[in-house]
């Protein structure tokens, strides 16, 4: 057994067990129905079948005998189909959070909670159709030659997935200018009107960008270098360079939660009434602002 195949199941265990925990806690909280909310527990729900699919993928190769071309081709299909709906989740908070800053004013009558759902729904729909990809023929079992690193996804299909990632990764970085923008323009116009509150909202955009350059950071670092690697590797070059680069992207979905769930205040204060049934008194009462992001 690889050792590196151990590493991404326990990745992809640890990666499911902190994501059913966003899951649950949205789940039993009445009072995170907000859309934001919605889109949080989307992003938990496909970073939890990413897990799942990495153990899958593990029980597949090592356990599942005889070997079952149908069931390689179903867990590299969960695999897929959990990793686009965790970038297009990504993708989608990104253009939440851009809309409630640019339309500020008519941000909550006009993403009312049915609207996100069908989003979401949509959503969902497109990234199981491209999971059900390799079942229908998007694979390279029947020639081992076009096999791209991501087996068995051939290398010209691979260089498609890539290609797609890579924009959508330039068009978060384009929203979250736009935000980084917005958010400092709003500080200084509430600044002007408010001298006394001046510096709080300094502070509040301060931490909009550091939350802003972490996300942003985490992202690139976690997935750029393997969906460059797709672009340029085939199934020719050492296993080793592809299970170096897929660690980090799949801790990804490790971290997401930490940036999108756990740093949330109303998260965290549900957490706290489930866990010890009581809430901190170190939590402000300030509400938060557009500048917050």
């Amino acid at each position: 057994v690889s050792p590196w195949d151990i590493a991404l199941c326990a990745t992809g265990t640890a990666v499911a067990g902190e994501n059913a925990l966003v899951l649950a806690v949205l789940f039993y909280t009445p009072s995170l129905r907000a859309p934001m909310f919605l889109l949080i527990g989307s992003l938990a729900l496909a970073d939890l079948l990413a897990g799942l699919g990495l153990v899958a993928n593990f029980a597949v190769r090592y356990l599942l005998r005889p070997p079952s071309e149908t069931a390689e081709l179903a867990a590299a299909g969960l695999l897929l189909a959990a990793f686009s709906a965790s970038v297009c989740s990504l993708l989608a908070i990104t253009v939440d959070r851009y809309l409630s800053l640019y339309n500020a004013l008519t941000y909550h009558s006009e993403r009312t909670l049915g609207f996100t759902c069908a989003m979401v729904l949509l959503m969902w729909l497109l990234c199981l159709g491209v999971g059900l990809l390799p079942l229908l023929g998007w694979n390279c079992l029947r020639d081992q030659s076009s096999c791209s690193i991501l087996r068995p996804v051939t290398k010209d299909n691979a260089a498609v997935l890539a290609v797609t990632f890579l924009l959508l990764f330039a068009l978060m970085m384009q929203l979250y200018l736009q935000i980084c923008k917005i958010a400092f323009r709003h500080a200084q116009q509430i600044a002007v009107q408010h001298q006394f509150i001046a510096t709080a909202q300094a502070t509040s955009t301060r931490k909009g960008l550091s939350t802003l350059s972490l996300i942003l950071g985490t992202f690139a670092l976690c997935w750029i270098p393997f969906a460059i690697y797709s672009l340029v590797a085939d199934s020719s070059y050492p296993a080793v360079y592809t299970y170096s680069l897929a660690l980090p992207a799949t801790c990804n979905s490790l971290i997401n939660p930490i940036i999108y769930a756990f740093r949330n205040p109303d998260i965290q204060k549900s957490l706290w009434l489930a866990c010890c049934g009581c809430i901190p008194s170190t939590f402000s009462s300030r509400p938060r602002t557009s500048s917050d992001v």
